[in-house]
């Protein structure tokens, strides 16, 4: 199937036209916030390295976590319990994302999360449709954490880091709490991986992603900063 190129128009082909080995649906344009937001709210989202096109993405099958399902076990859950860390949410947001464009990570090079990236986000951030959640260490180190777009009910996660044990899984466990609290259908994690998979985050077929999608964004957008809420 072929691949799109993007015009100066914020708009995409629809989801299901992505290649079907990778998820692949189109090439060029800009990381402005109404593009972004409509990629969202369409299934897509962007993904590239560096020196690359920017490439948008709508993988079937997709990672997902319905927050009823999420998973810890009991070990994981005492040693969060005695860790000492404090957890917040929009206290950070820029550090997070540092933080998680200089995290090394096995089997990658480099990070695709370019200055370009960080930007865009930083700016939906402050539009608040953008979130972090915090961890830090009882002496008040930022140790872990995580951040994503938001619309309706539905929570678009991007990256985590961890520079302490179990601190991004504290970030995560905060991010579930809160999805609960306020009745989000889903965390959508794109791409499935062995170490998300034992979270309790599984794949469903792009149609049914879509489906719930579609139905979370009938739901009014928690906008502003998390912070308080």
């Amino acid at each position: 199937m072929p691949v799109y190129r993007l015009t100066l128009r914020p708009v995409f082909p629809p989801a299901h036209l992505a290649e079907p080995e990778n998820g692949l649906l189109a090439v060029g344009g800009d990381l402005s916030r109404e593009r972004l937001l409509r990629a969202y709210a369409e299934g897509i989202f962007p993904w590239y390295s560096p020196g690359d096109p920017i490439l948008w993405w709508s993988p079937d099958p997709r990672a997902v976590l319905f927050p009823g399902e999420f998973h810890l076990s009991r070990r994981n859950r005492r040693y969060l319990r005695q860790s000492g860390f404090q957890l917040t949410r929009d206290l950070d947001f820029t550090r997070v994302i540092e933080a998680c464009a200089g995290i090394p990570r096995r089997h990658e090079k480099g990070t695709w999360i370019t200055p370009e990236m960080k930007a865009a986000y930083i700016e939906l951030h402050e539009a608040g449709l953008a979130h972090s959640f915090e961890t830090w260490s009882a002496d008040g180190q930022l140790v872990g954490g995580l951040y994503g777009v938001s619309l309706g009910r539905c929570f678009f996660g991007e990256s985590m880091f961890s520079l302490a044990d179990h601190a991004s899984k504290a970030a995560l466990a905060e991010l579930v709490a809160f999805a609960l609290r306020h009745n989000f259908h889903f965390i959508d994690n794109q791409f499935l991986t062995s170490h998300l998979k034992t979270f309790g985050v599984r794949e469903i077929r792009r149609r049914q992603y879509l489906q719930c999608l579609e139905r979370a964004l009938r739901k009014p957008t928690l906008r502003g900063s998390w912070s308080r809420l």
